[in-house]
């Protein structure tokens, strides 16, 4: 077992920690107990997922003396619907789940976000763990509270913020991890050092593809949700500082929006909507050239698209994406939000981007 770090997330009464590293699980031990007084613990996951960890999973919490009742679904985006929630919610209640007791969501985003709003609802909140197995998971939605399902009207469109007790971001569990999964979710971290960590990217950059494994993965994982933690801290509910924990995400979900099904992952949208946004911000001069540069060498050092040409999928309309980004929840008053750079570690909101430039702008990154 290497060293295990912990990251706490600082909410008063609703602070929890995050066990970051190589074992994880195990260390876990006397916190887990604690947090199913009935002897039994109700799991959430997917089949899939199911396959790959729910016997190690069981066999770690059997010896502590727990009992696991899993909950399955199918895997991806489908489950995370009105009716993935209503199956969650009626499996929960077919078990009696009591408000003193908690839930695992042990998975991806899509385990969490789904389990995570169904300990929302049911009996009007119960409590819930998250063991995430992907490494975007780990850095990004299993931490912050942010829950929901998809809408016919888009994305994580039903919510709520509903924090967990317990993250456990063990990086055992990534082993069976595609490595194109793996890179896709380490545009969650260096996202975080470009933010408002200049030191961090710093220290990505001098470790290029090799912060993929091990101590230094670990280290990686845990400063990135550190400063997570800091701004979830500050603001829970997105009324203003966290929306920088978008940068990329408007661009990136644009492109996840009008890409086929499946044809590009997550990570690697947000990773070329990194990329955009510190190009659009030189292009407004708002940012060094020298520092976009700097950011796509590095994306694409660590097996990152850094550019719409690199995306698995290559037919792209600048007027549908940017219609896309007009859909995005965080624009306010009918005004597409950008979440640009002034520098390396110094995003900042801008809450009215011009729509005729910025479609200028895209219509050159797509030519």
């Amino acid at each position: 077992m290497s060293e295990i770090l912990r990251v706490n997330v600082g909410l008063g009464e609703r602070a929890y920690d995050v066990l970051v590293g190589s074992g994880a699980l195990a260390a876990a031990g006397a916190e887990l107990s604690e947090r199913f007084p009935r002897g039994r613990a109700i799991l959430v996951t997917d089949r899939h997922v199911a396959g790959l960890h729910l016997e190690r999973v069981s066999d770690q919490l059997a010896s502590l003396g727990l009992r696991v009742d899993p909950i399955i679904v199918e895997p991806g985006e489908t489950s995370k619907s009105w009716a993935g929630l209503e199956r969650v919610v009626d499996a929960l209640l077919d078990r009696n789940v009591e408000r003193s007791e908690a839930i695992i969501a042990l998975g991806g985003g899509v385990i969490g976000d789904l389990t995570g709003f169904a300990a929302a609802v049911a009996k009007r909140g119960v409590d819930f763990i998250q063991i995430p197995t992907t490494l975007l998971a780990q850095v990004d939605s299993s931490v912050g509270g942010k829950t929901g399902i998809n809408t016919r009207h888009g994305k994580n469109f039903a919510g709520a913020f509903h924090q967990p007790r317990l993250v456990i971001a063990d990086r055992d569990l990534l082993a069976t991890l595609p490595d194109r999964e793996r890179r896709a979710g380490y545009a969650e971290i260096v996202k975080a050092a470009l933010i408002g960590d200049a030191p961090l990217f710093d220290r990505l950059e001098a470790a290029g593809d090799r912060v993929l494994d091990g101590a230094d993965l670990d280290a990686a994982v845990a400063a990135a949700i550190a400063f997570k933690a800091r701004i979830v801290a500050e603001d829970e509910r997105e009324g203003g500082v966290r929306a920088l924990l978008n940068l990329g995400h408007t661009f990136g979900h644009a492109f996840e929006a009008d890409a086929p099904k499946d044809a590009i992952r997550h990570g690697e949208a947000v990773a070329v909507g990194i990329a955009l946004a510190f190009a659009y911000s030189a292009h407004r001069g708002d940012c060094p050239g020298t520092d976009a540069d700097r950011v796509a060498a590095h994306l694409r050092a660590v097996g990152l698209p850094a550019s719409p040409a690199e995306l698995a999928h290559t037919d792209w309309d600048a007027a549908s994406l940017v219609a896309r980004m007009r859909d995005d929840k965080k624009n306010r008053d009918g005004r597409i939000t950008l979440i640009l750079a002034r520098a390396i570690g110094d995003a900042w909101i801008d809450p009215a981007a011009d729509e005729a430039d910025l479609l200028a702008f895209m219509e050159t990154q797509l030519s």
